[in-house]
């Protein structure tokens, strides 16, 4: 039922909570921002070519991201009443959205890691498996988590807040626990297996080798940076999540929760279509300069993207 208080010893979270509604709006305009920004790349890249899954995967994640984001701004609008039943709406829309978006992730991951992998059937099975093992786990955790937490509104001062009424910040941190397990997991197989194609490129003419090498620089640049943007969502959620934070109301941890709303928006929903269109942009370009397309079909999400080479590009 919603809580009601006018007790100034809810100032301080009023004030944390305002705090981080702007950091929510942030994180709200930057997805927006980013989509705009890519979108002349989206059309040329993604609706224009033949569909696959990958091209699905994209679809889902970037257009995930703007009701998420215009969600978590609603979730966190101090002056807009949600109710509680709107609360309990809100919060198995986020959740449910984060497990979408790290499975997307995940599927993307390992198309990325198989292909680059000359197609090893070996690792696919052992990517899927341990995808599986994984996910199957932070579902069974987040539903639990969903069924055994209450979300009611708080009337404080003449602010709107949700608060929960069951710990279940445990649950939570184990899913980060298994979704940091596996993008370590990612980062050294894909840190392996490039190191092992930069051998093999000794192997190979200068002008294939030096195809390949870019395209392998191409993918690498593109995971580092999702995986450190990762990393530094993952050191503020497990802050977060410690009893420090949960009993605090101070303007810097109201700012690092802010900070981890941006970060984690731009992971999921910036870098992560990013993966795709990096690579099709640079097969794209590749095709466009050269007669390489062969060369790069063999290396880039199992699938071709046609590209028309005429007087029009």
């Amino acid at each position: 039922m919603t809580i009601i208080s006018n007790d100034p010893s809810w100032w301080p979270t009023i004030s944390w909570n305002i705090l981080f509604s702007y950091w929510a709006v942030a994180a709200g305009v930057v997805v927006v921002y980013d989509w705009v920004l890519t979108l002349g790349q989206e059309v040329e890249l993604i609706w224009r070519q033949r569909w696959s899954l990958i091209t699905v995967l994209y679809l889902v994640l970037r257009y995930m991201g703007i009701p998420c984001s215009v969600i978590g701004v609603l979730q966190n609008m101090p002056f807009v009443s949600v109710t509680d039943a709107g609360c309990n709406i809100v919060y198995y829309a986020v959740n449910v959205g984060n497990v979408v978006a790290a499975a997307v992730l995940g599927v993307i991951m390992i198309a990325r890691l198989h292909a680059i992998n000359h197609r090893s059937r070996i690792m696919l099975i052992f990517l899927v498996v341990t995808y599986l093992a994984i996910n199957i786990a932070c579902v069974t955790i987040t539903v639990v988590g969903l069924r055994d937490n209450t979300w009611v509104e708080l009337i404080l001062s003449g602010t709107y807040l949700c608060g929960f009424e069951n710990d279940t910040q445990l649950l939570y941190s184990m899913v980060w626990m298994l979704n940091t397990v596996w993008e370590v997991l990612a980062l050294c197989l894909s840190v392996w297996v490039t190191v092992k194609h930069f051998r093999d490129l000794r192997r190979l003419g200068p002008s294939r080798g030096s195809i390949i090498g870019d395209c392998l620089k191409v993918l690498m640049k593109s995971h580092a940076l999702y995986f450190a943007s990762f990393l530094g969502v993952s050191a503020l959620q497990f802050y977060n999540l410690s009893p420090e934070f949960l009993d605090s109301d101070s303007i810097g941890d109201a700012t690092l929760s802010g900070i981890y709303e941006v970060l984690s928006a731009v992971q999921m929903f910036v870098l992560g279509p990013r993966l795709i269109l990096s690579v099709r942009d640079y097969n794209a370009k590749l095709v466009a300069d050269s007669d390489a397309e062969t060369t790069m079909n063999s290396i880039v999400f199992q699938e071709r993207v046609h590209i028309s080479t005429s007087s029009t590009i």
